[in-house]
């Protein structure tokens, strides 16, 4: 059976002159596209407030049914999250199927997700959203199966067919799941702190660059770990956290962790339902923004990620900027200034500045000293060259002489041994 081929109008209300509306139109066209839709024309109104029956004006239905005819779509995406009314009325109206952009991004998430904590997540954020809309989907998916909204598992018919009580059933079903699974987290993390490994985040606009600039630190300081993460060109490659360990040659080291990249209008079911793995940023103690400085439109995507961080209640972490993929554009890189760093992960140009800029930071309680350790503490010596940077090593009376870097919380632990 051949596949229908989706084309689709987009359509987008500009309320009150908003200075980013062209380019959120133009990412609306990429979501589409990362769904396989094929996006054959757009419709735009300026509005003081969007319509509360359909969204757009009369006048503005009209031009669409007459672009879904001109071009041959049988496809209707909104670039703002829609009523289950005017869902209904625009499909009697246009008589086609009719998404908004939060069921455009839940698709992407379904496709992606690949872990089950990721997969729990997505499908609870689906039945959130459905759960509102049920007559109005039950209506329009039930007439046309296939295509964005039905083809992935937790949003096609089945789901339609449950009443309310069921699909409420069915969250706290998949919530409890999702809670068993944070709390192992929770577990994992609390280990982490007790071991008092410094833990880095990379956070930042979606396909800026973070899985790339995961795998460079990888590659260069664990490359027996055989650990890669996997990088694409395109929205949303990554959603699960990952969490790499990056040991330094002077036996310091700090976690790395990567998790879901953002986009404007980002849905409130995803970001609730991925809540539990963006609280890995909230733990860190430093974030890496990582910036498409080849994308003109990257201080937005900066503004976005800074506004997403604070409503999922990230604030008051040190945060340096990594503006990756520098090398598309005409600059001089590797370059530092201060907390700024230009790079390109992919050829790999600039990753030994990076990891001079995290130093920086996160190694701030490393103290110098002299220490001797009596033979009879051997466990001690090997203790220290674990987990401590030896500058030099000779042998006294009184036992083992170090002259080493060390964590404050070892410098304070061992004070009786310190000799300068």
């Amino acid at each position: 059976m051949k596949q229908l081929i989706q084309r689709a109008i987009l359509v987008g209300v500009n309320q009150n002159h908003q200075a980013d509306f062209d380019y959120s139109m133009e990412e609306l066209g990429n979501l589409a596209e990362a769904c396989a839709v094929e996006v054959a024309g757009i419709v735009t109104q300026n509005l003081q407030k969007v319509t509360s029956s359909h969204y757009i004006g009369t006048g503005k239905i009209q031009e669409v049914i007459a672009a879904l005819e001109a071009y041959e779509a049988n496809i209707v995406i909104f670039n703002d999250e829609l009523s289950p009314s005017q869902i209904r009325n625009l499909e009697a109206d246009l008589q086609c199927k009719v998404i908004d952009r939060t069921i455009l991004i839940l698709d992407i998430f379904a496709q992606r997700a690949k872990t089950k904590e990721a997969q729990l997540q997505v499908e609870v954020a689906q039945l959130q959203y459905m759960l509102p809309r049920l007559i109005g989907l039950r209506e329009s998916l039930g007439r046309q199966g296939g295509g964005v909204g039905t083809k992935n598992k937790g949003v096609g018919e089945t789901k339609l067919e449950l009443d309310r009580r069921r699909i409420e059933e069915k969250i706290n079903i998949l919530n409890k799941e999702l809670e068993a699974l944070v709390a192992h987290r929770q577990t994992q993390r609390q280990q982490r702190k007790k071991n008092a490994v410094p833990v880095v985040s990379l956070v930042g606009y979606t396909n800026a660059g973070k899985s790339t600039i995961m795998n460079a630190l990888v590659e260069k300081f664990n490359p027996t770990a055989a650990k890669q993460v996997f990088e694409k060109d395109m929205l949303f490659a990554t959603l699960e956290t990952s969490i790499r360990s990056i040991p330094l040659p002077d036996n310091k080291s700090f976690l790395l962790t990567d998790t879901v990249g953002f986009v404007s209008k980002l849905p409130h079911h995803l970001v609730k339902a991925f809540r539990s793995t963006l609280e890995e940023v909230a733990e860190a103690d430093l974030l890496i923004h990582v910036v498409d400085n080849s994308n003109p439109n990257h201080e937005q995507h900066i503004d976005i990620t800074n506004n997403t961080l604070k409503d999922i209640g990230v604030q008051g972490i040190t945060t340096i900027y990594a503006y990756n993929k520098s090398d598309r554009i005409e600059l001089a890189i590797p370059s530092v200034q201060e907390d700024c760093i230009y790079l390109a992960a992919r050829p790999r140009i600039g990753i030994d500045e990076l990891v001079g800029v995290i130093r920086k930071h996160i190694f701030k309680d490393y103290v110098e000293c002299e220490m001797i350790i009596p033979y009879d503490k051997g466990n001690l010596v090997s203790y220290f060259n674990e987990h401590a940077n030896i500058r030099d090593t000779s042998y006294e009376n009184e036992g083992t002489k170090l002259v080493l870097e060390c964590r404050a919380t070892d410098y304070e632990r061992y004070y009786e041994y310190i000799i300068r």
